[in-house]
């Protein structure tokens, strides 16, 4: 599933180092020139349950490409586990790709290597206009107030899954809407080997989002105006412990999740050891592990009762971006590649492949994109989701404060106690391993 790709690759983000602001492009270093007109070099990122798979879906869709413009595209997919450090050598030594996808949360920490294209309004004009985009979306595209440094490809946010049947056994009539709710929900669901809810304890990312949304709701970004980090204000002390205690107080997820880092929890849902599961379009996912989409309902994750504006916010915009090395040799190419890339038609095809929601608004009119779930999810990420952090340090604070939940996970799970105080510790032990702006 995409998002395991994703959560990996953004926990890889702690190599981030800056170090270099040499811009990308050139002759790629894997041997395919970038120097002609009628050729590009794409790297894509690994989407699909395989890199063979990535490449039946995009290889048909290149060769189109190809049809119309006359230029040929040299694909190269590459696995989460090597894309970032991959795209950092790029930067830093002129060696690289015309054309490549970025997860989008780290927008803003390549923007500040200076090696990607900026979309100003005009370059925006050449690919069909900024506006065809949901908001959300670019807005996860690089730091306030600078052009962004990606296009929106591939778009997700998270929905609250709930079991029909063990709602209905538990004599529960509708899903959550508040927090008060899914505790109380939760530990009537939580009996024997049953837990209520499901969670990825061991997997940073997953970590980073849930109480990055938790934050915002509290009142939170996890850093001030100007980029400074606040990790350990007692608004972030209040959202971390709000989502360790899901094992630690509220005991409605198992002690197990502490450790799980790779889809485990949405098997655990799936097949009925969990009755509720906060997670990125898991459909496809829930489908291969035998479970019904008319078992499941997806809402919203809860929100606190009357909240509006940021504290509304119930999902972070998850997703992943279309960016250029700045030098590229063939810009008029790369730029075309982009248009057709998030056309109407490709954006709807690419992103019925990937059981993704489109960013481009009018892809979204598409039936397949009309199921409850995905209606579900799109409608988060129109109107509740946020942007993580678009700061240069990003990386490093999914990293850090990620760990630190996961820290705080294993120790409640070892049946340690967790007060603010042993929160606001981590939490600050976090904040001291950011380096510097």
């Amino acid at each position: 599933m995409r998002l395991t790709r994703i959560a990996v690759g953004t926990a890889l983000a702690s190599t981030l180092a800056l170090t270099g602001t040499a811009c990308g492009g050139g002759s790629s270093s894997t041997g395919a020139s970038n120097s002609s007109p009628k050729t590009l070099t794409y790297w894509a990122s690994n989407q699909g349950a395989s890199l063979d798979i990535d490449k039946q879906v995009l290889t048909p869709e290149l060769k189109k490409f190809e049809q119309q413009t006359g230029i040929k595209v040299n694909l190269e997919v590459v696995p989460w586990s090597d894309l970032l450090n991959r795209i950092l050598a790029a930067t830093a030594s002129g060696q690289g790709p015309d054309v490549l996808n970025i997860g989008n949360t780290w927008s803003a920490s390549l923007q500040a290597t200076g090696a990607l294209l900026p979309f100003d309004s005009a370059t925006f004009a050449k690919i069909g206009g900024a506006d065809r985009f949901m908001p959300a979306t670019i807005a996860s595209a690089g730091a306030a107030g600078q052009s962004p440094a990606a296009v929106p490809l591939y778009s997700m946010a998270y929905g609250l899954y709930y079991d029909k049947k063990l709602f209905q056994a538990a004599g529960i009539a509708n899903p959550p809407t508040t927090w008060d709710e899914l505790v109380a929900d939760g530990k009537k669901l939580t009996t024997g080997s049953q837990y209520g809810l499901a969670i990825e304890g061991g997997n940073v990312s997953e970590n980073v989002h849930n109480v990055f949304t938790l934050g915002q709701q509290h009142g939170t970004g996890f850093f001030d105006a100007a980029g400074k980090p606040q990790f350990d204000s007692p608004a972030a002390v209040a959202a971390v412990k709000q989502y360790v205690d899901f094992i630690a107080a509220d005991k409605i997820a198992a002690p197990g999740d502490a450790e799980y880092a790779a889809n485990q929890s949405v098997t655990d849902f799936a097949t009925g050891k969990a009755a509720m599961l906060m997670w990125q379009a898991a459909g496809a996912n829930l489908k291969s592990h035998g479970m019904n989409p008319d078992d499941f309902g997806v809402v919203p994750v809860p929100v606190p009762p009357g909240a509006t504006g940021a504290m509304a916010t119930s999902s972070m915009v998850a997703g992943i971006n279309l960016a250029v090395f700045k030098n590229t040799k063939n810009l008029d190419g790369a730029l075309n590649f982009v248009k057709f890339m998030t056309s109407t038609d490709e954006s709807t095809l690419l992103n019925k492949a990937y059981g993704s929601i489109p960013p481009v608004k009018d892809a979204q009119s598409d039936p397949a994109f009309g199921t409850p779930e995905l209606k579900t999810i799109a409608g988060v990420l129109a109107n509740s989701a946020a942007p993580l952090p678009q700061v240069a340090n990003e990386s490093q604070f999914e990293t850090l404060v990620g760990t630190a939940v996961k820290n705080l996970l294993a120790a409640a799970a070892a049946g340690q106690p967790i007060t603010d105080d042993t929160v606001k510790a981590e939490l600050t032990k976090a904040q001291q391993q950011m380096p510097a702006s």
